[in-house]
C-alpha cells in the first residue's frame, strides 16, 4: 500500500469499491441497511427529510458511531428535518446527545406548513447518493449510489423542503 492510499479518507476509500448503480429496495430492513451505507459513504453533507425518523433505525449504537464519526469531519453537515420531533425527543437519545456534542456542525428542523404534505422520506449524501422511499406508508424505495444526475431533483426537493423549516430541536435546553 502507498502512502497516499493509507492517508485517504475512509469514505473516498469505501467509494472505491461501489460502482455506481441504482436499485429498488422493497423492505424497510433494507432501508436500514442502505441508510447506514450511504452515511459510510458521506463525506461532506447528509439531507434528511422523515416523518419523524422512528422506522428507520435511528437510535441504534452503530448509525449513532457513524454519525459521530462523519460529524468529526472538518465541514461536515448534517441536516435533519422531520414533520414532528416528539419521537427524536423521547425515543432517541443518542441522535439528541450527537445533536449536543455536534450543534456547530448539526440541525433538526422541524417542516413548517408548505412542507406538511410531503410524505416521502428521503436521505442525500454529498449531493450524489441517496434513498428515496416513495411514500411513508409503504415500503418501496429506490438507493442511487454515485449517479449525481439521478439526484439533482431530490436535492432540489430537500432544498424546497428545508426552506420551509421552522426550529425543531437545539443542542441546549433552554428553561428551569
Amino acid at each position: 500500500m502507498d502512502s497516499s492510499t493509507s492517508l485517504r479518507n475512509p469514505a473516498e476509500a469505501a467509494l472505491d469499491n461501489v460502482a455506481p448503480h441504482e436499485e429498488r429496495l422493497e423492505t424497510v430492513a433494507e432501508q436500514v441497511a442502505a441508510i447506514d451505507t450511504l452515511i459510510s459513504l458521506a463525506r461532506e453533507r447528509i439531507c434528511v427529510f422523515d416523518v419523524d425518523l422512528s422506522q428507520s433505525g435511528w437510535n441504534s449504537p452503530a448509525r449513532a458511531d457513524a454519525l459521530s464519526t462523519f460529524l468529526r469531519v472538518r465541514y461536515a453537515r448534517l441536516d435533519i428535518i422531520v414533520h414532528e420531533t416528539t419521537w427524536i425527543e423521547k425515543s432517541c437519545p443518542r441522535l439528541t446527545s450527537l445533536l449536543r456534542l455536534f450543534g456547530h456542525a448539526m440541525t433538526i428542523y422541524k417542516t413548517g406548513s408548505g412542507a406538511r404534505g410531503a410524505m416521502d422520506p428521503l436521505l442525500i449524501v454529498d449531493g450524489q447518493h441517496f434513498l428515496h422511499r416513495y411514500h411513508i406508508q409503504q415500503p418501496r424505495a429506490t438507493l442511487s449510489i454515485g449517479i449525481p444526475q439521478n439526484a439533482r431533483p431530490l436535492v432540489t426537493r430537500f432544498d424546497e423542503i428545508w426552506a420551509t423549516g421552522e426550529p425543531g430541536l437545539t443542542a441546549t435546553v433552554v428553561g428551569l
